[in-house]
């Protein structure tokens, strides 16, 4: 069996995660999923890694969960009912929003064509969305008899567009297309497809230019202050970030370089 999911490092500090069931556009099987959680885990720790680019093999970015069958999840057992197994695939692909939330370098998802159902969600979880001039975003649970909450879009697309434009797409399911994707703040931008990876490369390279920490503290508070009850403690938050990361060496650093005109060299420390 082929690798589900492909790494390679094309540039430093910048990995790319592929897809790679192109055969089934990238639909998600219980051994995607598996290989994608690993490939996580592993970037998780891994402090060489300073950003992300996460995209699909083939034609498409995913077409969510592969209606040919999911296959057995971890935990799996012959004593398990049906309604109990189906609870461990939820949490199984339903957990990658966490795993997405954990890894401190920021995921960028370079969307290639169809991101249906959870690759919809697989995009919505990543802290930036590129995509390709031909992509097209689709929530499509509630054209498959489900529910369209799923996977965290129904805590992120709100918040993302706002509850109004959400609620309209999520109860029809209707196709959502580049140039609303870009006018709604969906897409961070809208590229030609030959162009997207090195887009998506050249953004996870800007952000590999900064502090480590201080690229691990922003995206932790971003994600943070969409759950905070009040400005307030959003404020407190930050407040107490910035005194941490300003006792770094590498802000020393930083503002170093920034006087002495040059590129700056960080250490992680």
């Amino acid at each position: 069996m082929p690798d589900l999911v492909l790494t390679e490092r094309p540039r430093p500090g910048v990995l790319i995660i592929r897809l790679n069931r192109p055969e089934r556009l990238n639909a998600m099987n219980s051994e995607l999923i598996e290989a994608l959680h690993g490939v996580l885990a592993e970037v998780r720790h891994d402090s060489t890694v300073r950003a992300v680019v996460l995209t699909g093999a083939g034609r498409a970015f995913c077409a969510g969960v592969d209606l040919h069958g999911y296959g057995d999840p971890p935990g799996t057992t012959d004593e398990l009912g049906r309604i109990q197994t189906g609870m461990l695939v939820q949490q199984h692909i339903a957990s990658l929003v966490d795993a997405f939330r954990s890894v401190r370098a920021p995921i960028i998802a370079a969307v290639n064509g169809a991101a249906a159902g959870g690759g919809l969600a697989l995009a919505l979880m990543s802290d930036v969305r590129i995509l390709a001039a031909d992509a097209s975003l689709h929530p499509a649970f509630i054209r498959r008899g489900f529910s369209n909450c799923d996977i965290g879009v129904s805590w992120l697309l709100p918040r993302m567009i706002g509850f109004s434009r959400a609620a309209q797409i999520m109860l029809t399911g209707r196709t959502i297309g580049t140039e609303e994707a870009e006018q709604i703040g969906l897409a961070s931008s809208v590229e030609p497809l030959d162009r997207l990876l090195d887009a998506a490369l050249d953004t996870a390279e800007a952000i590999s230019r900064n502090s480590p920490f201080g690229v691990w503290m922003t995206k932790e508070v971003l994600w943070s202050n969409l759950e905070a009850p009040s400005m307030r403690a959003a404020i407190d938050l930050e407040n107490r970030t910035q005194i941490l990361t300003a006792q770094t060496l590498d802000h020393r650093e930083a503002v170093e370089a920034f006087l002495e005109k040059r590129p700056a060299t960080f250490k992680n420390q």
